[in-house]
């Protein structure tokens, strides 16, 4: 399996979590984005930036997700790299804020990169985000 990053990650190397989608459960998310970019010696503002992100595109998802709905958050390890990858199956018709709007402003000032995509009644945003800084 190859990542965004362009690395081969193993299944050791993702890490799934599945909470309600209910913004009370947004700190667990955060607290797991925080752990694994520590593990991989991010430096504290680049974990800051990742958390503030991942919350960011959690909200951007509960805007639009079905009643009882599910935030499914895929990350993906490699050896300088953390993918957050937030899935939530939608209401009918929803859509992701357009890419010109200040929450996605939010999001590419803070990752590597970002992007979303909508299909089958799902809405993902998946985030990359490097180690700026050395070991």
């Amino acid at each position: 399996m190859t990542q965004l990053t362009g690395q081969p990650t193993t299944d050791d190397d993702i890490v799934h979590l599945t909470v309600p989608a209910d913004g009370g459960y947004l700190s667990v998310l955060r607290t797991a984005t925080a752990g694994l970019a520590a593990r991989l010696q991010f430096a504290l503002d680049e974990i800051e930036d990742l958390r503030i992100a991942v919350d960011e595109a959690c909200a951007m998802l509960l805007a639009i997700a079905a009643r009882d709905a599910e935030l499914d958050c895929r990350f993906a390890v490699t050896e300088d790299a953390l993918t957050v990858e937030v899935t939530v199956p939608t209401t009918s018709g929803a859509r992701l804020p357009a890419e010109s709007s200040f929450a996605w402003k939010v999001l590419t000032a803070l990752t590597t990169s970002a992007g979303a995509r909508a299909a089958d009644g799902r809405a993902t945003i998946s985030l990359l985000t490097r180690r700026a800084s050395g070991w």
